[in-house]
């Protein structure tokens, strides 16, 4: 049975969006079905993170939201982003970069319910395994629809004060909404840090499990999202590390 696995942080900036298209290409790359739905209508990134260029968007999913399709439509295969081939498949719903559309999701909202059904007829079409939904960052009507209709709420934050005050609230609200299951993945910890000691405490102040903990790397800063790290540096220790939260988020 498809899982679906929303990606979120409280804070911007803590490297979701690349987390959700690196864990994507992983398990493709173990022959999985895959879909990932860019979620954030306000700062779209996953069509850029695969390579999509706007030419190749015959629909997004601002389109399905204000009912000028089926989510299907819209549904775009990237089995090999930026020239790498994946075993298996992927098929990404994009969000509109178009400043517009990212306008009238702001002013007007839209009726939220269509995520749900919408997320049940891509599983269900395209036969997926996973879908991944990168969400927009922070707590709105948006992202608590998304959780309550997720088997798994993987929460990333950083070694941060602000982050750990934001992760709290979110990790309440996902307890009150009874998100199956909870996780989180701690991105971007510097290597003075003990791994494990960030780990323990992280666990110890949440009460959930840490799918990963993940090191800043200079690599992953260089490559500027110009790419996908996981599939640039597939011997790379963070790749290993991802490769592991990809497991345990899917177990």
């Amino acid at each position: 049975m498809a899982k679906i696995i929303s990606l979120h942080s409280f804070q911007q900036g803590v490297g979701k969006s690349n987390l959700t298209a690196n864990l994507a290409a992983l398990l493709a790359a173990e022959g999985r079905r895959v879909g990932v739905v860019d979620a954030d209508l306000q700062s779209p990134a996953q069509h850029f993170l695969f390579g999509l260029g706007e030419s190749e968007q015959r629909r997004t999913l601002n389109d399905y939201l204000w009912g000028r399709c089926e989510i299907v439509e819209t549904a775009c295969e990237v089995n090999r982003p930026r020239g790498h081939e994946l075993a298996g498949r992927v098929f990404l719903v994009p969000a509109s970069t178009d400043p517009s559309e990212i306008a009238r999701a702001l002013r007007e909202g839209y009726d939220v319910n269509r995520l749900d059904a919408g997320f049940n007829q891509l599983i269900q079409s395209l036969a997926l395994e996973v879908l991944l939904v990168d969400t927009h960052a922070g707590l709105d009507q948006v992202t608590l629809l998304i959780f309550a209709v997720s088997d798994t709420l993987a929460i990333v934050l950083r070694p941060d004060h602000q982050d750990y005050q934001g992760t709290s609230v979110t990790v309440d609200v996902a307890r009150r909404l009874s998100v199956p299951r909870l996780a989180l993945i701690v991105n971007k910890v510097p290597a003075i840090y003990n791994a494990a000691e960030v780990q323990a405490r992280v666990e110890k102040a949440y009460g959930c499990e840490v799918a990963a903990i993940l090191p800043h790397a200079d690599e992953w800063m260089a490559l500027a999202s110009a790419g996908l790290f996981v599939l640039r540096f597939p011997g790379h220790p963070l790749t290993g590390r991802l490769r592991q939260a990809a497991a345990q988020l899917t177990a």
